[in-house]
């Protein structure tokens, strides 16, 4: 009977490292080798070239970034913006250009000017003659595209995440426990999520299904973590991951309109200010920090949620992008954000705010100037912060020298970490079966370890390289974008998530200092579950192909139907 069981535990261990191994090829060659045809929005005529407008918001200039290169003498490198707006009304910018922006021979003001079929947009005596583009021919244009997943079947890679998901649950029955019917009907109602999501989409005409399918092979590893440390929340994580869908699915709807994001922008702003503020007044503080707040019996981390208002405000469209004062405005509510989470002593996910500032403000302003005078100022801060905080300057006292200090707090969970994942070799020891997971905190801010000793090194890094595909498929798709506002929401969101990613896997190995951050989806915690929903949500509002996204076809805008309802 136990060699039975030996051999039934290395081949579910052989499935799991395989299965994983195709859904992240799959996932990655759809993503990343399809086709990206851009959406043609309108045609500026320059001479005998023809060029195609492909964006919601353009820049024009000499740049070679620029959106629609005019490589003119007087033309400067970022001249004007050209904007789509609601019901499809076009509007030109001057963005301080040397020789001035015209339309039909009128020198526009800092307000813009409306731009209709047939007009004449001149810059810096260059004239662009501007072609709009009428509902039929954009159907015409539609029809040319490549659909999303055409190339690699999304209903046969989840086919295969839910056979990884039917092993996993076979090494949690062969390792034995008092709570197999929990964990039995947990898997169960994973499945039954991931399945009921899909259908959603389908319905909705949409067929691309990578992001959500990566989403929820990180969430079955979570669940298996779940199971093996504390099976007996197996309910309230079960009920977590369908309210994180369920908010997904809502944000969806809701970035569909421009007109609807820009509204709550400022709303958004004062939500995030509010919740900080909560925190640091009625927060008590536990092991040197004060990140969460109890309601009765459940508790929950602000920061968190604070990620995704934060995400929703920084993310701007480019009529606003060169305005300086704007720029001035979002460092300012970046840096209140940054301090609060010093207050409470969170300084891992003030890291993770602060990685995402530095994005969201280079592509903001495009400024390498802006970046390195923040980086600067972090850095101050960070060595006023370790003099402050006794518990910070440990950390970093400690970082490379776990081994010297085993039993104390220096060295105490990383030296277990490192042993654990050395433990499991590259099959692991089999789900349940490790040791690592009594350690405090072991599912949460050692995840990475815990993986490595249960399911194996080579499941592991399939964990990490499943967040790297979602982060260079935002990178890729960004270029592409409909809007400056998908793009830079979806580059920001990857930015946290890579950010939590590497101090969650090199603080457990001693190869960063111990921040406490979570692993993406895996590391257990409601709060961190939903948020990381709710990111995605942003990484697929950016997805430009033929039906992947949840922004609706070129035929019918988000605008428009922002504006009928």
């Amino acid at each position: 009977m136990d060699e039975l069981l030996l051999n039934s535990l290395s081949v579910s261990k052989g499935v799991l490292i395989l299965t994983s191994v195709l859904i992240l090829a799959r996932c990655l060659r759809s993503l990343l080798s399809e086709r990206y045809e851009a959406e043609v929005w309108a045609w500026l005529q320059l001479g005998k070239d023809k060029l195609p407008v492909t964006h919601w918001e353009n820049l024009l200039g000499r740049s070679r970034g620029a959106d629609i290169r005019v490589d003119r003498d007087r033309v400067s490198r970022v001249h004007a913006v050209l904007l789509r707006g609601r019901r499809g009304v076009w509007t030109v910018y001057d963005v301080f250009s040397k020789g001035g922006v015209w339309v039909n021979g009128a020198k526009i003001g800092p307000d813009g000017a409306e731009v209709k079929n047939g007009d004449v947009i001149n810059l810096g005596g260059t004239p662009l003659r501007f072609t709009d583009l009428t509902a039929e021919k954009q159907r015409q244009l539609e029809k040319k595209r490549t659909v999303a997943g055409k190339r690699v079947s999304p209903l046969l890679t989840l086919l295969m995440l839910s056979v990884f998901q039917l092993f996993l649950l076979l090494q949690h029955m062969l390792t034995g426990g008092e709570y197999l019917t929990q964990i039995a009907l947990a898997f169960a109602a994973l499945v039954a999520l991931e399945w009921f999501c899909f259908s959603s989409m389908r319905l909705l005409g949409r067929s691309g299904f990578e992001v959500e399918t990566i989403a929820f092979y990180l969430s079955t590893l979570g669940m298996s973590v779940a199971a093996s440390s504390v099976p007996g929340d197996l309910y309230k994580q079960i009920l977590l991951s369908v309210a994180g869908v369920a908010l997904f699915l809502l944000m969806g709807w809701w970035l569909r309109s421009l007109r609807r994001i820009t509204a709550l922008r400022g709303f958004a702003a004062v939500a995030a200010l509010g919740l900080l503020a909560v925190n640091v007044v009625f927060s008590e503080e536990v092991l040197g920090a004060r990140n969460w707040l109890s309601l009765g019996s459940w508790s929950f981390q602000p920061s968190e949620f604070v990620k995704v208002l934060y995400l929703y405000v920084g993310a701007s469209t480019l009529d606003r992008l060169y305005r300086r004062r704007n720029l001035f405005v979002f460092m300012a509510f970046s840096a209140v954000c940054v301090i609060a989470l010093a207050l409470i002593g969170d300084f891992g996910t003030a890291l993770v705010f602060f990685v995402c500032f530095l994005v969201i403000s280079f592509l903001r302003s495009g400024s390498i100037a802006t970046v390195l005078l923040a980086v600067t100022g972090a850095g101050m801060a960070g060595v006023l912060a370790a003099s402050v905080k006794p518990h910070i300057a440990q950390r970093f006292a400690s970082w490379g020298h776990a081994w010297a200090d085993i039993y104390g707090p220096g060295g105490y969970q990383q030296a277990r970490a490192m042993s654990a994942a050395a433990a499991g070799g590259l099959f692991g020891k089999g789900a349940g079966a490790g040791w690592l997971k009594d350690i405090v905190a072991a599912d949460t801010d050692m995840v990475f370890a815990v993986v490595c000793e249960e399911q194996g090194l080579i499941v592991a890094l399939c964990m990490v390289l499943a967040v790297l595909a979602l982060a260079f498929f935002a990178v890729r798709s960004a270029r592409y974008g409909r809007s400056a506002w998908y793009a830079i929401a979806a580059c920001g969101a990857m930015a946290m998530l890579l950010t939590q990613t590497a101090l969650n896997v090199f603080g457990a190995m001693d190869l960063l200092p111990f921040t406490g951050v979570t692993f993406p989806f895996v590391s257990r915690g409601g709060s961190s579950l939903l948020s990381c929903w709710m990111l995605m949500a942003f990484l697929k509002g950016s997805d430009t192909r033929k039906d992947a996204s949840f922004v609706v076809s070129p035929v019918r805008l988000p605008e428009e139907r922002g504006a009928k309802a």
